[in-house]
């Protein structure tokens, strides 16, 4: 199993320190370095800034959204990227949620499925550079003849050769049928919440994908790469101390990320068994009850969501988390020397 680090999207301001980290992931031999959006930093240009000091490191996006961009301006910076960095792009995407396609793209969000499927495709025409890029279904047409339209589009192909005609694309999907899509279409899949306990869940929704007609892959080499925080700590009371400090970000994503009749992530939690906490999370967080809403979740499920423990205690639950699948841990880790010490521990 590979280790990515998760340097994620920025907060108020840029984060400090992060060509240390990227430097110290490169000479600790972990394989990815992985960046985020959501509605401030984007996700291509810190890879392409801090990607610039590495030569071995597979540098990908987790996730772009689909609607801040049109699926050739996002096949563009893939290709463009790619060559920059020698062939190391993994383009992960997303079809991110309502409040903020709608709130902050001003695009409708409705059909989601269909959409990825239609932007993949695309994408995939673009790298291939096989023929004119051109789409039929409703949500890409291409070329554009609908309302306001001039007549005058015409079918291109990229000016620029792909340095790949095939960059591996990554899905983040949570539900059945987007779970089974990303097996049938992708090259890998980010989950948000994928544990040890819950893996089996998600293992039929897989086998669907992966059985369909032209499905890309196959489980021996699809990728699953899964987001935790994995934390070596001394002894049970450290432990305790970083699962309390866990608790308000998971109670953040079961109850405040994302309206109240549709919140993709709440679904995840429901799904896994934890329906009625969910609804009792959310129901105080959008109160405003922020601290009594993390005081909800227990132990046992934040322990089953991240690897917390002692050198062999984390050994122990990485094979656990090797075991069900994962090909790639992607991990947020706080400085170099926190970066050299997973990597020590897990050599």
């Amino acid at each position: 199993m590979k280790l990515g680090l998760q340097l994620g999207y920025w907060g108020a301001q840029p984060p400090q320190g992060v060509g240390e980290l990227v430097a110290a992931a490169e000479d600790a031999g972990f394989d990815a370095v992985f960046t985020a959006e959501a509605w401030g930093s984007d996700a291509f240009t810190p890879l392409a800034w801090w990607g610039r000091e590495t030569s071995r490191l597979r540098l990908g996006t987790s996730i772009v959204q689909m609607s801040g961009r049109t699926p050739t301006s996002i096949a563009m910076h893939a290709l463009t990227l790619d060559h920059l960095s020698g062939g190391r792009v993994v383009l992960g995407m997303g079809v991110s949620g309502p409040q903020v396609v709608e709130g902050w793209y001003g695009e409708p969000f409705s059909k989601p499925l269909a959409r990825t499927r239609e932007v993949v495709a695309i994408i995939r025409q673009v790298l291939a550079r096989e023929a004119p890029v051109t789409n039929d279904g409703p949500h890409h047409p291409l070329p554009y003849a609908g309302p306001g339209a001039t007549g005058l589009g015409k079918p291109l192909k990229p000016i620029v050769h792909p340095l790949r005609a095939d960059v591996p694309i990554w899905l983040g999907a949570e539900g059945p049928r987007n779970v089974a899509q990303t097996a049938e279409i992708a090259d890998g899949w980010i989950p948000i919440f994928y544990t040890p306990r819950s893996a089996g869940m998600y293992q039929p929704w897989l086998d669907e994908g992966f059985a369909r007609p032209g499905a890309r892959r196959t489980r021996a080499d699809f990728e699953i790469a899964a987001t935790c925080h994995l934390e070596v700590v001394p002894d049970a009371a450290a432990k305790q101390r970083v699962i309390d400090a866990m608790k308000p970000f998971v109670a953040l994503y079961m109850g405040g990320m994302g309206a109240k009749e549709q919140n993709f992530h709440k679904q995840v939690f429901e799904r896994m068994g934890h329906a009625d906490l969910a609804d009792q999370v959310q129901k105080l967080y959008l109160e405003g009850e922020k601290d009594r809403a993390a005081g909800l979740v227990p132990d046992e499920l934040v322990d089953d969501m991240h690897i917390i423990g002692t050198e062999g205690e984390v050994r122990e639950r990485v094979a656990q988390w090797e075991e069900t699948g994962v090909t790639t841990l992607l991990l947020s880790c706080r400085s170099a020397d926190e970066v050299r010490r997973v990597a020590e521990v897990l050599a």
